[in-house]
């Protein structure tokens, strides 16, 4: 998995979510897009994308103590474009 396999499923999930906002986990994530879990995951990879996509009002609503993990999860707002 490389940076825009992760960057593209998270910008999916943003465009396609109901309501204002979307909590989005990275586990969930890298498991969509294959690899994990496994030996070879990418995880912190994920997790790094997942905080870069952040803007405004967006929240970590979990975090790992190192935060990078599964179950990091941030709650995305609908953006405009």
């Amino acid at each position: 998995m490389d940076r825009d396999t992760f960057y593209n499923q998270v910008m999916a999930e943003i465009r396609n979510m109901y309501g204002d906002h979307i909590d989005i986990r990275s586990g969930d994530i890298h498991e969509t897009v294959g690899g994990y879990p496994g030996p070879d995951h990418r995880m912190p990879v994920c997790c790094e994308v997942m905080y870069s996509i952040m803007k405004g009002d967006d929240m970590v609503i979990t975090a790992p103590p190192k935060g990078k993990g599964a179950n990091l999860v941030i709650r995305y707002y609908k953006r405009n474009h």
